[in-house]
């Protein structure tokens, strides 16, 4: 089968490109020929794979209609649609909405974020979107039981498809904690782009009351700043974050990792924890793709409640 994807994709940093690039992987694994229409921000200029036949500019409407135009005219049997409002321009993304008034092919609508209390905005995007998808796909039950009651998707056109985890290579913590250094240390750790959605103070906090019963314990903050959050505020939200640890005098307890992971590393980062850790202040959170990466290499872990950690853990 002839498939495209319509997603951020690698080398842009973004947990939708991330997981595009895993999806494509495994379906050409399977035989299939998978395109990618790589959805592009405007402070970048990328050096695309060869899977890249078009480049969109998440800001420049006339590419939507362009690049369904050109999916058109290809043998393409199925579009593959990753849905995160804020990958697509336009307000909430409404620029998608002109990719599917032109598209001719059939589509998939994988969605990313279902919220329980969208705005007139979100809610009739995703609306319209799940009206002509021949397919809806998301992560959790909870997720479907929205699709169908917020948004009026048919139930027939629901599926639920848990978070896919790439293949890490297994490695032994031990070895791990010594080739960083690290030995002796209890681990904690979250990873993944830095904002104020993720909680990160709470576990800081965590630690403060942790330390001194277990004295050796390490919350590893792996990641970069939101590459959006860092153009809009620049290091504010990180630079509080140092503060904390400061006020706290948790400079032997805490350690910023402030680098974007390849996969390797990520794998690295995981078999040296001991415990996962997801703070996400929300409850509507839908789906943690690093919480499923973390279960995927069998870490414990401790989270807060919020709809994706109740259901899967």
């Amino acid at each position: 089968m002839n498939l495209a994807i319509l997603s951020t994709y690698p080398p842009r940093e973004c947990g939708i490109a991330s997981f595009a690039k895993d999806l494509r992987d495994n379906l050409t694994l399977w035989g299939q020929d998978v395109k990618i229409l790589a959805i592009t921000d405007n402070e970048a200029s990328y050096s695309y794979p060869p899977e890249v036949v078009f480049e969109l500019h998440e800001e420049n409407q006339e590419d939507f209609v362009a690049s369904a135009e050109y999916v058109n005219a290809t043998a393409t049997d199925l579009v593959l649609l990753e849905h995160e409002y804020g990958i697509f321009g336009g307000c909430d993304g409404s620029y998608v909405l002109d990719f599917v008034a032109r598209l001719k092919k059939p589509f998939v609508l994988n969605t990313h974020t279902v919220l329980s209390q969208p705005t007139v905005s979100q809610k009739s995007i995703l609306m319209k979107l799940g009206q002509r998808a021949a397919a809806v796909i998301c992560m959790t039950r909870r997720s479907a039981e929205l699709l169908h009651e917020v948004y009026k998707i048919p139930l027939n056109k629901i599926y639920v498809i848990p978070h896919g985890v790439p293949v890490f290579r297994e490695k032994l913590r031990d070895r791990l904690k010594e080739a960083y250094g690290l030995v002796g240390r209890s681990i904690v750790t979250t990873f993944g782009f830095i904002g104020p959605g993720k909680g990160i103070e709470i576990g800081i906090k965590a630690i403060a009351l942790l330390k001194e019963k277990y004295p050796d314990i390490l919350y590893l903050i792996v990641g970069e700043t939101h590459p959006k959050l860092k153009k809009r505020e620049g290091e504010i939200y990180r630079e509080s974050l140092e503060k904390l640890v400061d006020n706290l005098n948790l400079h032997d307890n805490v350690r910023f990792v402030n680098k974007y992971l390849t996969i390797e590393e990520i794998g690295d980062y995981l078999y040296m924890t001991d415990v996962y850790l997801t703070p996400y202040p929300g409850r509507h959170q839908a789906v943690s793709g690093t919480l499923s990466y973390a279960i995927g290499c069998g870490r414990a872990i401790v989270s807060t409640p919020y709809d994706y950690s109740l259901e899967v853990l």
